[in-house]
């Protein structure tokens, strides 16, 4: 069994939904304003723009600056910001930053493009005599062109298609190139940009951008873990196992009341042990956090995963967040369905041991390919039992049929189910079943909350 119990019926009293908007929106608008804003720059500094060469070199200039402009949210969006990570979910964020780096490298090549061919028709040469005069003559041009190329690099390895080839930790140390990409490209931008000679409000104005991008990098993804994990000091507890390819990892430190970790939330995990080290995943809580105590619950699906098994007690840890936006402050209304899908079930788990509920109100669903499979079983059964709670599997038929998810299905289970509130985690394919199934049944899609990292 593992260590962590339900807690008692009592401190679970129904309370009056949250439903804390999301920053999701001031956060895009101030993204687009400040877009607004560099293409101003541009404007401010642009005379009449007269025949074909000026026309190039003027789309490049505004490329250019929209791509220096998307390197500092680039920045932004990866130092692990809380109001990000936890307002407006890791999720989002991580495709904000996928979506920031494809407009980034698209409008690099259009800068470049642009740019080279315009001075081309301007001085009546070819375009790759022309590459050669500014990469080699330009001021500050070197830093540039290495810059350039290697957030192309980046670029390249970070196509889905590429990245599926390449091993994760191979994709996230070349990532990491995109810091020196952009230190090397912010003084090209500096020394070359039209727009910041001799207009002392601009250089200052994008010299606050890209420090404020360095200092959110600095402090979040690098003095609070450190201060985090020096004051905690985490270690493995216990490792049990909960089915066949399922562990649970019971994770002990010092003032953990502190982190503020809340259920539905997870951390990046670093377990400082041979062959481990060199990799930080991210696991959810399978438990509501204890004082002194943390759990998570790990399916086996690769080597690193299944070396968790092995870890011995007293082994550290370097752990960063917690993260993630999948909490009790989504929900909006009183009735909640939880519907889990195979080790999606951890977080799931850790809210319906947790989210105040009166009895009735609170369901979960979880499916899973047989009843070997149903991690954390036991835990569950004991949680519905104390609160009150209904809980289904929804289990393959013993010819290996998957039951599928359906609006009829779901309204036999619950057919209040347009009054509830639904959380969804698990694999991507359940997820988009599941989402569609309880879209047709009513349900909106505000209120049908869920984490997904497939980019």
């Amino acid at each position: 069994m593992s260590t962590a119990s339900p807690p008692r019926t009592a401190r679970h009293a129904a309370a009056a939904p949250t439903g804390r908007r999301s920053p999701a929106a001031t956060v895009l608008a101030l993204g687009w304003l400040g877009a607004a804003v560099v293409v101003g720059l541009w404007w401010q500094d642009t005379g009449s723009v007269v025949g074909t060469a000026d026309w190039l070199i003027g789309a490049g200039r505004i490329a250019g600056l929209l791509s220096g402009y998307c390197c500092a949210l680039l920045v932004l969006l990866m130092a692990r910001i809380p109001t990000l990570e936890q307002g407006v979910g890791s999720d989002r964020v991580a495709r904000w930053h996928a979506m920031a780096g494809r407009y980034t490298v698209c409008l690099l090549v259009a800068h470049i493009t642009l740019v080279l061919w315009g001075y081309a028709v301007q001085a009546h040469s070819g375009v790759v005599g022309e590459a050669w005069t500014v990469a080699f003559t330009y001021p500050d041009m070197i830093k540039g062109t290495i810059g350039g190329l290697l957030l192309l690099v980046v670029g390249a390895v970070s196509v889905r298609a590429v990245r599926r080839k390449v091993r994760y930790e191979t994709w996230y140390y070349l990532h990491l190139l995109t810091y020196v990409a952009i230190f090397l490209a912010f003084w090209h931008q500096l020394a070359l940009g039209a727009e910041f000679a001799g207009n002392e409000p601009a250089r200052v104005l994008w010299y606050a951008l890209y420090l404020s991008a360095a200092a959110a990098v600095l402090w979040f993804r690098l003095l609070v873990p450190l201060r985090q994990n020096l004051r905690h000091g985490l270690r493995v507890h216990t490792v049990v196992r909960e089915s066949p390819d399922v562990v649970s990892v019971v994770v002990r430190g010092e003032r953990l009341p502190e982190l503020a970790a809340r259920p539905g939330q997870f951390f990046r995990w670093r377990f400082l042990a041979p062959g481990l080290w060199w990799t930080a995943s991210p696991y959810s809580l399978s438990a509501a956090p204890r004082p002194g105590m943390l759990r998570i619950t790990v399916k086996e699906v690769g080597a690193h995963s299944a070396a968790l098994a092995r870890l011995r007690p007293g082994t550290r840890i370097w752990a960063e967040g917690p993260y993630g936006a999948l909490t009790a402050d989504r929900r909006t209304r009183q009735k909640v369905l939880l519907l889990a899908g195979g080790v999606g079930v951890t977080p799931l788990r850790a809210l319906f041991e947790s989210l105040p509920a009166r009895p009735g109100d609170l369901t979960l669903i979880y499916r899973a390919r047989s009843e070997a499979d149903l991690a954390l079983r036991d835990e569950l059964e004991s949680i519905a039992a104390a609160r009150g709670a209904r809980l289904q599997f929804a289990l393959n038929t013993p010819d290996g049929r998957r039951p599928v998810l359906t609006a009829r299905g779901l309204r036999a289970a619950l057919p209040d189910i347009e009054l509830h509130d639904v959380y969804l985690c698990g694999p991507p394919g359940l997820m988009r079943m599941a989402y569609d199934a309880l879209r047709e049944a009513g349900v909106p899609s505000s209120r049908i909350h869920h984490e997904s990292f497939e980019l």
